[in-house]
């Protein structure tokens, strides 16, 4: 792998560029942490439980630091100040953790982050509804935020993770699915609202149309090398580094890359085992660990992996029209992050 180098002059390796890149914002971070929380708040009480379960699950905040590191590179806020940046990046969480809470019911999961999942714990019922309830914050949030723009980014980021969720869902079991197909879907679900999360950084500071497009294409690209390497990981992760159960792409007939890959080159008899498992949904105790001994045959994992690291590569490409900069640097660190996590 090792497309792209770690950076000089950051203090961590690649795998701790994440946190390097949040301790240089760790001021903003933290006031969007109290903005999260603040807008977490409701008299109907299974709310702000629910939220507390979502917080205490942790995550590492990557799509709100993009839009406070995207908002920092481009010059926002100038000399006279301002926190815009700290309440859209509020806003992109609550976008995101939204999503989360509604695929965790339609997945039927049971972990999120290696802690129970909000569905496991309160239920399908109130999981949804919360999930409804931070779509509405987040739309509150745009509209605070005064920007037709920001509002017309956002909001389109929000529709079409709501198409990717739906062509993934009609793309189930479907071995027929093409490799297109398949990075449609994760441009939809997951790459689109990176995208969103690193221009409105740009729109922030009023920069020219350009650095706008190229914080766009930024965060697609990293988007996109984000799920290759989830995907990759729910083959070849161990269940308390991925936070979630291991295989549980496998167990509700997802069709990722390692898949598409291990079918296209398997025989006959291979072939007839992911018809039986994956399109038909037959399977038994003893399959994931077949399934995993043929992605492993057939180089499934490092061919994704590959297609990640070439997607985290264009991500940092796209960074080009910025100066040098610490902050630059840790976003292409950032980069490297993301294909080498969990490994």
């Amino acid at each position: 792998m090792g497309v792209i180098a770690t950076q000089p002059g950051l203090p961590h390796a690649a795998e701790d560029a994440l946190t390097a890149l949040a301790g240089m914002l760790r001021a903003d971070l933290d006031a969007t942490n109290r903005a999260i929380v603040a807008h977490m708040a409701s008299p109907v009480a299974l709310i702000p439980q629910l939220a507390a379960h979502l917080v205490a699950a942790g995550g590492k905040r990557l799509r709100p630091l993009l839009t406070l590191a995207c908002a920092r590179l481009c010059g926002y806020p100038g000399p006279d100040g301002g926190a815009r940046h700290v309440g859209l990046a509020a806003c992109v969480e609550f976008i995101h953790t939204a999503t989360l809470l509604h695929d965790d019911v339609v997945d039927e999961s049971q972990l999120r982050r290696g802690l129970a999942s909000a569905n496991a714990v309160f239920g399908n019922q109130a999981s949804v509804l919360v999930g409804d309830f931070l779509f509405a914050r987040a739309f509150q949030l745009m509209v605070a935020d005064g920007s037709l723009r920001v509002l017309a980014i956002l909001s389109e980021a929000a529709a079409t993770i709501a198409e990717g969720e739906v062509l993934q869902l009609a793309t189930q079991n479907d071995l027929a699915t093409t490799e297109d197909r398949y990075l449609e879907v994760i441009r939809g679900k997951t790459a689109a609202l990176f995208a969103a999360a690193a221009q409105v950084g740009a729109v922030l500071a009023a920069r020219p149309d350009a650095e706008e497009a190229a914080l766009a294409r930024f965060g697609l690209e990293l988007g996109i090398a984000f799920q290759l390497v989830d995907d990759a990981l729910d083959y070849a992760a161990d269940q308390q580094a991925l936070g979630k159960t291991v295989g549980d792409d496998f167990r509700e007939g997802k069709i990722t890359l390692p898949v598409l890959r291990a079918y296209a080159a398997g025989d006959a008899e291979e072939r007839a085992f992911w018809e039986r498992t994956i399109a038909a949904g037959e399977q038994t105790d003893a399959d994931l660990a077949r399934a995993l001994t043929l992605i492993a045959r057939h180089g499934a994992i490092a061919a994704t992996l590959e297609r990640a690291a070439s997607h985290a590569a264009a991500a940092a490409v796209a960074l080009a029209p910025f100066a040098d900069s610490p902050l630059r640097r840790a976003l292409v660190a950032v980069c490297d992050y993301t294909v080498h996590r969990g490994r």
